[in-house]
């Protein structure tokens, strides 16, 4: 009879073994989850560096054809009138590709990254 509970017992353990084996979570995907979120992250972190230099790109030609147009309107109907014409006519193009710049600089904030899942 003592043969027989022993017995019993030790299938009764391997079988509430095996069961809470069976149950243990599956931590291949959650490594995997975690290494997906992970690339997520460093591409957020590329498209923000990207965005900004671009962005810190466009207020600088922005800010340098805007000063060129400022400076050529101050010399419009004195001595260098034609000087000054130009300085319009091309610190407003200046002006306007910054401004182009500054504007596309932020088409990187809206990338995703695409998973295959």
């Amino acid at each position: 009879m003592h043969k027989l509970f022993i017995t019993g017992v030790v299938i009764f353990l391997s079988c509430a073994m095996s069961d809470a084996l069976a149950q243990s979570p599956n931590y291949d995907s959650l490594k995997q989850e975690i290494l997906s979120i992970r690339a997520d992250v460093d591409h957020i972190v590329l498209n923000l560096e990207t965005a900004k230099s671009k962005f810190q790109r466009g207020i600088f030609v922005a800010t340098l054809g805007y000063s060129i147009t400022i400076a050529g309107g101050l010399m419009l109907g004195r001595e260098n009138d034609e000087l000054g014409q130009a300085l319009l006519v091309a610190g407003g193009a200046t002006g306007g590709i910054g401004t182009y710049m500054l504007v596309d600089a932020f088409k990187y904030l809206g990338r995703v990254r695409n998973r295959n899942r």
